[in-house]
């Protein structure tokens, strides 16, 4: 057995006095010990270990994404990305430029369109005369899409029924279609291989169905295992009918049965997913008052005995699928939300590429002024008692670890850093909680224990959801 000390540093340790201890202790691949020079478990190992002086540096888990779509992710890199257009023209000039110079592409696929920037509109017409091709356009929270005509005669949008939740605009909205499998596999390595070089070493799916399973399955099987521990949340999609729901839940519980901590720890079904509303952006998430410029509120997507029974079914499978519970995204909430969280011991599942400035201009005509203060109120969760876990939605935002800690701590904006803009900087986190609900926070439920020591190679995935 090799055993190494390191010294010297500032190693995180949520619960120590400052978030902070010196000197960690590494016996093979496994973590053994982490705390200060003078504690006995290291004394006793020093004269025959290796000693390597950190020289005050700072040492972290390795980052997890706990809220990530990885397929969307990896085909959102090849899409054209709409997110720094400000107005319309710039759009469509984006647009007009981009299918010059893919010429080949059987269709223009983009994203990162915010609804603000078109005033709320979306109309077919102002894209018709860009390019014959069908072309659509991911909204930035994923839960909408601008098509063209054409694109619009390709889905067969005009006699398809409204979704659950949602509704077809005839001129204005589509789902973009299926790839096949092979563009779906090179979307997925990159989406691997983007985050590995962000420093994560796990990542959350937070809406796993057939199509993502199955493009998973086959990627893993050619490359024999995947670069990092990918734990997967099963979409049921709300349903008028009981049946189609209880056969998602079914579904994921079998799949668990299979791919669970136990069987298989770094590639495993954990949990479902149930999506009750949208989002504050497309105006869609389910609020106590109405939005600005309209007279009724928002249902929620599940009403709330079809709700109470999916989880029942989900949860009398068994130990493993519904253990944890988090609540995703809480972009607005009460101070009486903030407290259940703690008395519940509901996990806060956040991403704070969401609060950033600069994408959050729209918002007090929407919500109005005094609303928009208790938006994003992370720090009233911690204080509540709630577990905090930071993931990024990716695509919805960018997948990078360092710039979601800046935005949580800072309360600034990460996609124009010079502007001084703030969204309630009273409930920003510090910086070791935001570091903690990024690495620590996620890694004491992901990692495996093994006798007195924590596995590098079997950290393990669970639910967060």
């Amino acid at each position: 057995m090799v055993t190494t000390v390191f010294t010297n540093g500032r190693i995180l340790c949520p619960g120590s006095w400052d978030g902070f201890v010196s000197t960690l202790v590494v016996e093979d691949d496994h973590v053994a010990h982490i705390g200060w020079d003078n504690d006995e478990a290291v004394v006793r190992i020093q004269a025959t270990a290796s000693i390597v002086d950190l020289m005050n540096r700072i040492v972290l888990p390795g980052f997890i994404d706990g809220h990530v779509h990885i397929l969307n992710f990896g085909m959102s890199l090849e899409k054209l990305d709409l997110l720094p257009c400000k107005f319309l023209a710039y759009i469509r000039n984006a647009i007009t430029s981009y299918a010059a110079a893919h010429p080949s592409d059987t269709r223009i696929l983009c994203r990162g369109w915010i609804q603000s920037v078109t005033e709320g509109k979306a109309l077919a017409t102002a894209l018709d005369d860009l390019d014959p091709r069908p072309i659509y356009i991911e909204a930035l929270d994923l839960h909408s899409t601008w098509c063209n005509y054409a694109a619009l005669e390709e889905l067969g949008a005009h006699s398809k029924p409204d979704p659950p939740g949602g509704k077809i605009h005839r001129c204005l909205n589509g789902i973009p279609p299926s790839h096949i499998h092979e563009e779906k596999l090179v979307a997925i390595n990159a989406a691997m291989d983007a985050h590995r070089r962000a420093g994560y070493t796990g990542v959350v799916d937070m809406a796993m169905g057939e199509s993502e399973w199955n493009a998973l399955n086959i990627y893993r099987d050619q490359r024999g295992e995947l670069s990092m521990h990918v734990a997967a949340h099963w979409l049921v999609p709300y349903s008028k009918c009981e049946a189609d729901i209880c056969s998602h839940i079914d579904r994921a519980i079998s799949l668990h049965q299979r791919f669970n901590r136990k069987t298989s720890p770094g590639f495993c079904i954990n949990g479902i997913k149930l999506i009750c509303d949208g989002t504050v952006d497309g105006c869609t998430a389910g609020l106590q008052q109405a939005y600005g410029g309209c007279s009724n509120i928002v249902d929620p997507i599940w009403p709330a005995d079809s709700l109470a029974a999916a989880i029942r079914r989900a949860t009398n499978a068994g130990p493993g699928l519904a253990r944890l519970s988090s609540s995703q995204h809480l972009e607005i909430t009460t101070s009486e939300d903030a407290k259940r969280l703690g008395q519940l011991g509901i996990m806060a599942s956040v991403q704070s590429f969401h609060l950033d400035p600069a994408n959050f201009g729209a918002w007090p005509e929407m919500l109005g002024t005094q609303r928009c203060k208790r938006a994003f109120a992370y720090q009233e969760f911690v204080d509540s008692g709630a577990h905090l876990a930071f993931g990024t939605d990716a695509p919805t935002a960018e997948h990078q670890a360092l710039r979601n800690l800046y935005v949580a701590t800072t309360r600034r904006s990460s996609i124009d850093p010079s502007s001084q803009n703030t969204v309630n900087s009273e409930f920003a986190v510090s910086l070791t909680t935001a570091v903690s609900a990024a690495t620590a926070g996620l890694h004491m439920l992901l990692f495996q224990t093994r006798g007195q020591g924590v596995s590098f190679r079997d950290t393990r995935p669970i639910s967060l959801c």
